[in-house]
């Protein structure tokens, strides 16, 4: 994108707080992992990235170690249209890590429900190499954690802002 995308401004507001102020409504607290002197001006907790620069993996790692609830809700700030309504049946299925899956079978790891149980484990990827959050639900299910996999009716509230395009597009221009 060549910004950071969670202080970049759609419909007037830093799309973080975009993301977490519709999130609000399914979860009843909201933290943003990264760096808390970039992101104190946000006015919600900031979380401190235990493993900066290695990518979102990371994120989930500190959001896991530093939460005090059981179920936590991890969201990529860059989906801007993922609404309370698209994660609460997230929430409904037993596994300690639940995550959506679209009508053609992909699935979204960046948009799921993961057990704070998980945070040793995700720490163990992290420091074993692994950076693609997309290995991680395979990865949990191999030590033997139940991963859940929840069937989306569409893929369109997961859709991410990664280009200049896809701003531009979202925005409608």
């Amino acid at each position: 994108m060549g910004t950071d995308k969670a202080l970049m401004e759609v419909d007037g507001r830093a799309l973080a707080l975009r993301v977490a102020n519709e999130l609000g409504k399914a979860c009843q607290s909201v933290a943003l992992v990264g760096d808390p002197l970039r992101y104190q001006g946000l006015g919600i907790p900031v979380v401190a990235d235990n493993f900066p620069g290695e990518g979102p993996l990371s994120g989930i790692e500190a959001a896991l170690g530093a939460t005090g609830a059981d179920w936590n809700l991890i969201v990529a700030c860059d989906m801007p249209d993922v609404g309370a309504e698209t994660v609460e049946p997230l929430f409904t299925v037993d596994g300690d890590c639940n995550v959506p899956m679209m009508p053609d079978g992909r699935t979204q790891p960046l948009c799921a429900v993961y057990h704070r149980r998980l945070h040793a484990a995700i720490r163990a990827m992290i420091e074993a190499g692994v950076r693609r959050v997309i290995d991680v639900p395979g990865n949990l299910e191999k030590l033997g954690f139940a991963v859940r996999y929840v069937r989306m009716d569409s893929d369109a509230p997961f859709a991410n802002l990664n280009t200049p395009e896809d701003l531009r597009r979202y925005l409608g221009g």
